[in-house]
């Protein structure tokens, strides 16, 4: 069996498997195409668009808002309208430096853009002078595999070669880079202006740099002193509308022969404030049930049991965090959002202390993670089920 057959039935597989009916359908993880995608038709058009008009695009998001989806979700797009791009997706958010990068790069590209004729694959081969991949079959599938080792003191070589290798193979693909603002944690210097430096001289490639801190990536794009000034178009990941939500979520339940009252559906959608991962889990949960008619007490008792999952770990939280930061995340999680929380009112109502305290401590929790600024200027706590644990508790 040669490379290439090889290679498409790999490609067949995965398509069977992605058209294959998940026992639930509103999935938590992963992407099984477009059946089971919530709308986000005119953030999938932007993204296209841009990519073939020649325009990088920088995506941000709050993490869970459905970014990673919406990405395989384009992919799935692009290739149905042309077969022959190449989409590969990275993940960069556990990389510590600039040798975890390229070797990330490197494992998502290398080989995957050729044919995977003998050939082509001999090409890869003698391609890299500071690293030299290897093939290999799969003992149990048959199916090729490509290791390498790059050397931290190479990676700079090695960062090079693999985009002149992208560069030289002359085909249109797209590469998405999620939590991009991971780079800037990297001890290596001057990496920003290294990757600007490559990517701006790959006329066949769409880039997309995903990241769910708003405030680095838009200063990584948006001020002049930077490397990726205005290198890319700008879209922002919102909560996907009520109604759109509303008719895909009851239009699952009726493809089963079930029945999701829309009231219920709404009131799951407000108590989570229509953030799409925890609405997606307590819909998976709902339809866990079983149950025939989906009410409002059954999403109430879809809601209860994920948090209550999760219940220990939010008494830990509690009990890691200095009086002061926990006393603010509880006012914040009984307000729900707060536009000024540094106001007189809403320190006095909550009875925080000074001021100086309370942006000491909204700093701190915003530093952690667990709160957040949205987009409209409001703070919130992130995990929306943690909100409504602080806010029952």
């Amino acid at each position: 069996m040669t490379y290439f057959t090889l290679h498409i039935l790999r490609n067949v597989i995965d398509l069977l498997l992605m058209k294959a009916n998940p026992a639930n359908p509103f999935l938590v993880s992963g992407y099984q195409g477009p059946d089971y995608f919530c709308d986000r038709e005119k953030e999938t058009e932007q993204l296209a668009s841009a990519l073939a008009n020649g325009r990088n695009v920088c995506l941000v998001s709050p993490r869970r808002m459905g970014k990673t989806g919406l990405v395989l979700h384009l992919f799935n797009h692009l290739n149905a309208t042309d077969p022959s791009v190449r989409c590969f997706y990275i993940d960069i958010f556990s990389t510590q430096n600039l040798h975890d990068f390229t070797t990330a790069l490197a494992h998502a590209v290398v080989g995957r853009l050729d044919d995977y004729s003998e050939a082509a694959l001999r090409r890869v081969g003698s391609f890299f002078k500071s690293f030299r991949p290897t093939f290999s079959f799969d003992s149990q599938s048959g199916v090729p595999s490509l290791s390498f080792d790059i050397k931290p003191s190479e990676a700079r070589r090695s960062l090079s070669e693999v985009f002149e290798y992208i560069r030289a193979s002359e085909r249109r693909c797209v590469i998405a880079i999620d939590e991009f603002q991971q780079i800037l944690e990297y001890p290596d210097k001057g990496v920003e202006a290294e990757l600007r430096s490559h990517a701006q001289f790959l006329p066949k490639v769409g880039l997309v740099f995903a990241g769910s801190k708003k405030h680095l990536m838009e200063e990584m794009f948006s001020s002049a002193k930077r490397p990726f000034y205005q290198s890319a178009q700008k879209v922002g990941l919102k909560e996907i509308q009520i109604e759109a939500y509303r008719a895909f979520a009851i239009g699952l339940f009726a493809k089963a022969g079930r029945d999701l009252k829309p009231d219920a559906f709404d009131l799951l959608y407000d108590e989570l404030s229509g953030h799409t991962w925890y609405v997606q889990m307590a819909l998976n949960r709902a339809y866990a049930s079983g149950r025939k008619v989906t009410s409002v007490d059954d999403v109430q008792e879809a809601i209860a049991s994920a948090i209550e999952c999760e219940n220990a770990t939010y008494k830990a939280y509690c009990e890691m965090l200095p009086r002061g930061q926990l006393s603010v995340l509880k006012a914040l999680a009984v307000e729900r959002e707060v536009a000024e929380p540094l106001k007189s009112s809403f320190i006095a109502k909550h009875a925080l202390g000074a001021a100086s305290s309370v942006r000491q401590a909204l700093k701190a929790l915003v530093d952690k993670g667990l709160v957040l600024k949205s987009d409209s200027g409001f703070y919130f706590v992130y995990d929306r089920f943690f909100g409504l644990w602080l806010r029952t508790g």
